[in-house]
């Protein structure tokens, strides 16, 4: 509809016949359009006979295809920025055909400095997650396309290899990471599977159906990142007042509660069902973090800050 209203703005008069060539869509295709242009869009559009051709019959500034404000085309920018942490993923060039494309569209009445907002606003990764590309796109398709898949998947802490045939569920950036969310036949229930360890991938040819009940989010409703247990913790830690303000500024979990102590320390309690990601958390806070409860977590953390004293 862009293109048809460029050339009646051109003044040369075009009709069905040779916009239909020109942009090589039937006939039928320029009709809806040109009906959408003056019914949905108000667009003073007529059909002179005598030229053979539609015209408009009044002064038409732009085409209004995206009415967008300051405001929001600053949060889109922002997005943008945000996106660039997918610069040579497979996220890239359809991204920035996107972005070209909104940007195309943008009315002529929105002016900004680019070049200062350029300055103002950036977006860093702690630590920027390896991807084999072929890989990632071969997962992010069949998760798409509901393809089973077999991988040649690597698990940590070993060097050898090992096939699992998986239906893709879901791919999910977490913190900045990916996982691959899906049911593993090996070990019939549904894994997580980390897509930089997966070194190959192969369709079987087959499909399935994705189970309605399957939901991410109640899958990780009690977990503390992507470890998902059966475990029901009480987990209580206690923050002294040189870190308790960064523990003030975040909601860390959708269960936590804070509790105010006299000395400036905060005490936060989280509803768990594994401890595997909160022990790890509770050790990177090094000694301004104590936990409380439960045993099994206080007991983890004073091994492993054994192991650490002992290298």
């Amino acid at each position: 509809m862009l293109r048809i209203h460029q050339a009646i703005q051109s003044g040369g008069h075009p009709n069905a016949s040779t916009l239909a060539r020109e942009l090589e869509v039937s006939t039928k295709s320029i009709h809806r359009d040109l009906e959408f242009m003056r019914d949905r869009l108000e667009l003073p559009l007529e059909y002179d006979s005598a030229r053979n051709g539609y015209h408009y019959t009044e002064p038409v500034s732009s085409f209004p295809t995206l009415q967008i404000t300051e405001g929001e085309l600053f949060a889109l920018l922002v997005a943008e920025k945000a996106l660039q942490q997918y610069r040579g993923t497979n996220f890239e060039k359809p991204l920035l055909s996107a972005f070209k494309k909104m940007a195309a569209s943008l009315p002529d009445t929105i002016s900004l400095n680019l070049a200062e907002w350029e300055q103002t606003i950036s977006f860093r990764m702690r630590a920027e997650p390896i991807l084999n590309l072929e890989v990632f796109d071969a997962l992010a398709k069949a998760t798409a396309q509901r393809k089973q898949l077999q991988l040649t998947y690597r698990k940590p802490g070993q060097k050898k290899t090992e096939p699992r045939v998986v239906d893709p569920y879901h791919l999910a950036n977490i913190n900045g990471e990916w996982f691959l969310f899906g049911y593993c036949h090996l070990r019939r229930d549904i894994r997580t599977f980390v897509p930089a360890r997966i070194l190959a991938v192969e369709p079987t040819g087959k499909t399935f159906e994705r189970p309605r009940k399957f939901s991410l989010e109640k899958r990780l409703k009690d977990s503390f990142g992507v470890h998902s247990g059966q475990g029901e913790y009480d987990v209580v830690i206690r923050f002294n007042e040189l870190v308790a303000e960064y523990i003030r500024e975040k909601r860390w979990h959708d269960s936590q509660q804070l509790r105010e102590l006299k000395d400036g320390d905060v005490e936060l309690r989280l509803k768990l069902s594994s401890l595997v990601e909160i022990e790890r958390w509770v050790l990177s806070w090094g000694g301004d973090a104590v936990a409380l409860k439960p045993p099994e977590l206080v007991d983890a953390i004073q091994q492993a800050a054994k192991k650490i004293l002992r290298t």
